[in-house]
C-alpha cells in the first residue's frame, strides 16, 4: 500500500544486553540503568523519565512486537535502526537482529539502517573532564566496510520489510567525513559507495537509495562536519539528505534550559534553508525533546561544558511536538521533491530526552499526535 508521508523514528539499540557492554560495564548492563539513575540538576527539571512498559529487553521478540504495533498503529513507515560496526565487527546488533527480525509481525512496519559510523566514546555516565576515550573508532577500511555492507546485503536488505524510498533500498550514512577519512579520500569513497550499489545489482535487490545526514553543529567531540558539502555529496552520488536531531543544526539559546517552541520557529527557517543548500532532497526532522542529563555523573556538578553537558529542552509538550510535525508536513506539502518523507528523532533516545514510547507522565500522547497528523485516513 502506498502512503502519502512516509515517516521514519530513530531506533537506538542500546536497552538490551551486548558483550561489548559486559565487557566494559559488567554483566546486564544497558542503557536502562542511566535512566533509572538519572537525577534533576536544576530547579524544575524533570528527572528521572519513567518508561510505562517498564525497562524492557528490546532483543526479545516479544517486546519488540509490543513496539512495532505501536509504531504503525500511529501512523510510523519505519524504524531507523542505529547500526554499528566497527573494525572489531557488529555492535549493539541483537536488538536488530534478535528482536525485531525475529518478531512475528514485522511486517506491520518496514525498518532501514543508519550507519552510525561515529567513535564511540566513554560518556555512559560523562566526567566532567574531556576529550572522552573512544572505546571504539568511526573511520573503516575498504575491507570492513565492504565486509560490513555485505551483511546488510545478505541479512537486511533481501527482506521483505527493508524499507524503500521510490522504490529504492533507503540506507543512511550518519558521519560522511568518518567514513571518507577511513577509506582513504573521497575518490577512495565514491569508488566503494558505486562498488556497493554494483553488488546490490548483482544480488537482485534492485537499486540503493544512499542518505546521507548532514548537520552543521558539533555534537559528539569527534563528529565531523562537512566541508564543501553540496559538492562533496554530488561527487560521493549521494541521493538525499537528512538530518538526526536539532541540536545538530540549531544552538542552543539558554543554559540550564531552552525553550522547546522556539527553537521550533527557528527549526522551519532551518528546514528551508537545508532544502536551499542541496541539489538533492532534503527530508525535514523532527525531535521529540533534548535531555542528554542521564548521561552524565549524576554527581558531579552540571555546567556547560559540552556534550552530554547540554542545556535541556522544556517545553516541549505533546502539543508542541504536534506544532513541529505540523511544521514538517507543510514543509513535505510545500517543497516539490518527490517522497514525502520526514524523520523524527526518536523512537527511544531515553538517555538525550528524545523518545515517543509512552513514559509514566504523558503516555501515549506523542505517538497519538503522530496519528493525528499524519495517519492515513
Amino acid at each position: 500500500m502506498s502512503r502519502k508521508y512516509e515517516i521514519a523514528a530513530y531506533y537506538f539499540p542500546n536497552y538490551h544486553e551486548d558483550p561489548r557492554n559486559r565487557e566494559w560495564h559488567g554483566p546486564g548492563w544497558n542503557e536502562w540503568e542511566l535512566v533509572r539513575n538519572a537525577k534533576p540538576r536544576f530547579t524544575g527539571h524533570m528527572q528521572p523519565k519513567v518508561p510505562l512498559w517498564g525497562y524492557e529487553d528490546e532483543a526479545d521478540p516479544e517486546v519488540m512486537e509490543k513496539k512495532i504495533d505501536a509504531a504503525a498503529d500511529h501512523g510510523l513507515s519505519a524504524f531507523i535502526f542505529d547500526w554499528y560496526w566497527h573494525k572489531e565487527g557488529p555492535f549493539l546488533e541483537r536488538c536488530l537482529e534478535e528482536g525485531y527480525l525475529r518478531a512475528k509481525n514485522n511486517g506491520r512496519l518496514k525498518f532501514a539502517i543508519m550507519w552510525a559510523n561515529h567513535d564511540w566514546l566513554e560518556i555512559h555516565p560523562a566526567t566532567r573532564y574531556q576529550p572522552y576515550p573512544a572505546r571504539r573508532k568511526g573511520p573503516v577500511s575498504k575491507e570492513i566496510f565492504e565486509k560490513a555492507t555485505q551483511h546488510m546485503i545478505d541479512h537486511y536488505f533481501c527482506h521483505p520489510s527493508y524499507w524503500k524510498i521510490d522504490g529504492k533500498l533507503y540506507f543512511s550514512i550518519y558521519e560522511l567525513m568518518s567514513l571518507v577519512a577511513g577509506l582513504g579520500g573521497l575518490s577512495e569513497t565514491k569508488e566503494a559507495l558505486e562498488g556497493l550499489r554494483e553488488r546490490v545489482r548483482n544480488a537482485g535487490l534492485g537499486e540503493l537509495h544512499l542518505n546521507a545526514v548532514v548537520w552543521g553543529i558539533e555534537t559528539l567531540p569527534t563528529e565531523n562536519t562537512l566541508t564543501e558539502p553540496k559538492e562533496i555529496l554530488k561527487y560521493l552520488g549521494i541521493d538525499s539528505a537528512t538530518s538526526y536531531v536539532w541540536v545538530h543544526h540549531i544552538p542552543f539559546t539558554h543554559f540550564p534550559d531552552t525553550s522547546y517552541s522556539e527553537l521550533r520557529e527557528i527549526c522551519k527557517k532551518e528546514h528551508e534553508r537545508l532544502h536551499r543548500e542541496y541539489d538533492m532532497p532534503y527530508y525535514p526532522n523532527v525531535t521529540m525533546g533534548w535531555d542528554s542529563t542521564p548521561r552524565t555523573v549524576q554527581t558531579d556538578v552540571f555546567e556547560e561544558l559540552g556534550y552530554p553537558y547540554y542545556p535541556v529542552y522544556t517545553g516541549n509538550t505533546p502539543d508542541e511536538f504536534k506544532k513541529a510535525l505540523l511544521d514538517m508536513k507543510t514543509y513535505l506539502d510545500t517543497v516539490p521533491q518527490g517522497c514525502k518523507m520526514g524523520t523524527i528523532n526518536a523512537w527511544n533516545e531515553w538517555t538525550e530526552g528524545s523518545y515517543l514510547e509512552p513514559d509514566t507522565v504523558h503516555g501515549m500522547a506523542y505517538l497519538k499526535a503522530i496519528k493525528e497528523v499524519f495517519g492515513e485516513e
